[in-house]
């Protein structure tokens, strides 16, 4: 190998590398290290300078440092039966220091005699010598290195059996025979962004000559790194606007106008504004590919429902995806209550639909005809279908889908139900995907191709607000509009904190809220990947409550109940027939009953952030001041930490970027179900200028060559890089 790209680099497996035959080669291709390229962006997690070694004798007492020496002896114990201490002498030749591990067996094994470490630590001094407790370990070799002595010393992340140390040699290895290495960023780029060339950035990321090079390197592939990205993303978008078929919608209608100026309350800001930038989309001549995020309650419905009537109004079928029964439930009813509440439907006589045709409303007005047609809305699921119109409720399923196919159904709601084998539309204008992160990319394409050769305009929503370093890399290939007001009348909601041993002030304020008419959830606690285990417990605290409240009417709900047993126990919670509702996180998103004003959440330090404040988002719906609950007895740091965060702020874009720093982005990235690897080398909260960066010259630059026909190394890279990870990107 001699002067390489990586993207030719990308080809040959990590296993040709010196010393990664193997077992240690087969591990790192396990962790996603496959190639030669992956190996070289495999990073340092640190750095230990020896370039100005401070010796043992020397070490500040009672401070924070580094220390290096050789392993003289090691020996463990086991005291009060179950507790295991692990002893070890480290010398330099100058001083020896003690040092001491509770309950961490595997450093006896760890630390061999006449092994190099590395440790870091407080040092303190007990019974007259040096010594650390519980240090950082950090092997350097068992033998004599000259990639340890008197330099800066990587310290790589290991990965199974490949340690740092082998990880060090084998990256020097790859390094002599893969240089220099190929740059495909324009000259003018670099300039402009003060970036040095790749090659030395690689070289010196693991074997900086001082500890001021570091930056300038680091920088360089971070932006590499998020220019990839952009640049795929860029593509992306690129092909879609130019590939796809789009729609031709009419905007000049007066239906949405209408639902507008007809609803009982004023638009925020907020929603006027994505109102509008939905409305030039909709006008553009290629399909829309836009998120719509906001707070629990900002009114993100309306804004899907104008966006929904703009196609209805130029003769086009429109259709909702949520992933869950009960939430594509809540939209079925609540888009009619929306279309009633804006005056442009009268409300519905005993047996009647909740809503009527406001498209010929429109068209017919001053018709008081009561055979017109009507705004036809149907619900799908897998388990039932249902329209709105004709007076009828349940249908058969044969018969929705044929209406649905000829186009006597204006908005079809369901589940992933929509995109099943059999379902058709005659001419499918607009699509929206609700709580976009619980579907997989596949099956919000699959949604789309039910335009049967039209590209439908694609509105995605999601109740959770994402921090703006987040959508740049996970959604930088869509459209954004952010709603980030409240509309006014909100009731506040006061969250506080209770242990499990508090219980009784929990089920006073239950019994105080009842007393007064209003409503209350309580929700089990999370069992991870286990839909039937977290039923059981939801069965378990239903028993429990009706004992403590033996003379409320406490409901019952979970994933696991018969579709109409879960339909039965949201109508009466809605009617307010129910007290007291105990259930799982299937209420974590769309239910809307503004009688509720106290959610209790047990375990709530289980939970992550975003889905705590989806839950405290089901109560404050109404006039009423709300309370969430959040019983917890924290047993980490990070639970404690969302805990305090929840108590401190209702603020759902603040709780996103804490979310964000609690979690770490790899978390956040590894549950995407299909999108964007995680991040090697940048992190988005710190890097953030990098990726604003990287955004803007990726997309100048696919602007200018959208095929990237003069920037063909960045094609090459990009797809070489990328493409396995990120499936969406169709890069050819």
């Amino acid at each position: 190998m001699s002067g390489r790209s990586l993207a030719h680099l990308s080809t040959i497996a990590v296993k040709e590398v010196k010393g990664l035959s193997g077992k240690r080669g087969s591990d790192l291709a396990d962790a996603g290290v496959e190639s030669v390229a992956d190996l070289l962006l495999h990073v340092p997690r640190r750095y230990i300078d020896r370039s100005t070694q401070v010796a043992l004798r020397n070490v500040p007492v009672g401070e924070e440092v580094t220390v290096i020496g050789k392993v003289q002896k090691v020996s463990s114990r086991r005291v009060k039966g179950r507790m295991v201490i692990v002893d070890a002498e480290i010398s330099d030749g100058t001083a020896s220091l003690h040092s001491v591990w509770f309950n961490q067996a595997f450093r006896a094994r760890q630390l061999s005699e006449g092994a190099e470490v590395a440790l870091s630590g407080k040092v303190e001094r007990f019974r007259g010598r040096l010594q650390m407790k519980s240090p950082v370990v950090d092997v350097l070799a068992s033998t004599t290195e000259s990639l340890i002595t008197g330099r800066v010393v990587p310290i790589h992340p290991g990965v199974g059996s490949a340690s740092p140390g082998y990880l060090r040699r084998a990256i020097h290895n790859a390094l002599g025979r893969s240089r220099p290495i190929e740059d495909p960023l324009p000259i003018d780029l670099r300039d402009r962004l003060d970036l040095i060339e790749r090659d030395r950035a690689i070289d010196t990321v693991h074997f900086p000559d001082s500890m001021a090079d570091l930056a300038p390197a680091r920088r360089r592939l971070v932006f590499d790194e998020f220019f990839r990205l952009q640049v795929a993303l860029a593509l992306n978008k690129a092909r879609n606007e130019e590939n796809e078929i789009g729609v031709s919608h009419d905007l000049d209608g007066l239906l949405v106008d209408r639902f507008v100026k007809g609803l009982p309350y004023e638009l925020t800001g907020a929603q006027r504004r994505s109102i509008e930038e939905i409305r030039k989309d909709l006008g553009a001549g290629h399909p829309m590919h836009r998120l719509l995020h906001g707070e629990v309650g900002s009114g993100k419905t309306v804004v899907a429902v104008a966006t929904l009537l703009t196609g209805v109004q130029g003769g086009f079928q429109g259709a909702v995806m949520a992933p869950t029964e009960v939430l594509a439930e809540q939209h079925f009813l609540s888009i009619g209550d929306l279309i009633v509440s804006a005056g442009l439907a009268p409300r519905p006589e005993e047996g009647r639909s909740t809503a009527v045709s406001l498209f010929d409303e429109v068209r017919d007005e001053g018709d008081d005809d009561p055979d017109r047609p009507e705004i036809r809305i149907g619900l799908l699921t897998g388990n039932s279908a249902e329209v709105n119109f004709r007076g009828r409720g349940e249908t058969s399923r044969e018969e929705l889908l044929a209406w649905a196919a000829g186009g006597e159904i204006d908005l079809l709601i369901g589940t992933h139900a929509l995109i099943q084998e059999g379902v058709h539309f005659a001419k499918l204008g607009v699509a929206v995907v609700d709580e976009q992160h619980r579907f997989g990319v596949h099956q919000r394409v699959g949604l789309k191709e039910k335009g049967d050769g039209l590209d439908p305009d694609l509105l995605i929503m999601t109740a959770t607000p994402i921090p703006r370093t987040l959508s740049m890399t996970l959604y930088g290939g869509l459209d954004v509009s952010t709603l980030d007001e409240m509309p006014p009348g909100r009731a506040p909601i006061k969250t506080w904190t209770e242990t499990s041993d508090g219980l009784d002030r929990v089920y006073k304020t239950i019994r105080s809220e009842v007393d007064r008419g209003r409503q209350a959830y309580v929700v089990c606690p999370l069992v991870e990947d286990s839909a039937k285990i977290e039923a059981a417990s939801a069965v378990a605290e239903h028993a429990r409550l009706q004992e403590v409240f033996p003379d409320l009417a406490v409901g019952l709900l979970h994933g696991q109940m018969r579709p109409r047993d879960k339909d039965a126990a949201m109508a009466s919670f809605r009617s307010g027939e129910m007290d007291v509702l105990v259930a799982t996180t299937v209420i974590e998103v769309g239910i809307d009953v503004p009688n509720a004003t106290v959610m209790v959440i047990e375990d709530a330090d289980r939970f992550g952030l975003s889905q705590l404040h989806q839950l405290r988002g089901r109560v404050g719906r109404g006039e009423f001041s709300s309370q969430c609950v959040l019983v917890a007895d924290s047993t980490t740091d990070d639970g404690a930490a969302r805990i305090t965060a929840m108590v401190n702020t209702s603020d759902g874009f603040e709780l996103a970027e804490e979310d964000l720093r609690i979690r770490g982005q790899g978390t956040i990235f590894g549950a995407r179900q299909s999108g964007v690897t995680d991040l090697r080398i940048g992190d988005i909260l710190r890097d953030f200028q990098e990726l604003n960066d990287a955004r803007r010259e990726a997309f100048d630059l696919v602007g200018g060559d959208p095929e990237l026909h003069t920037n063909l190394a960045i094609k090459a890279e990009v797809k070489a890089l990328l493409a396995d990870a990120v499936e969406w990107l169709f890069i050819s």
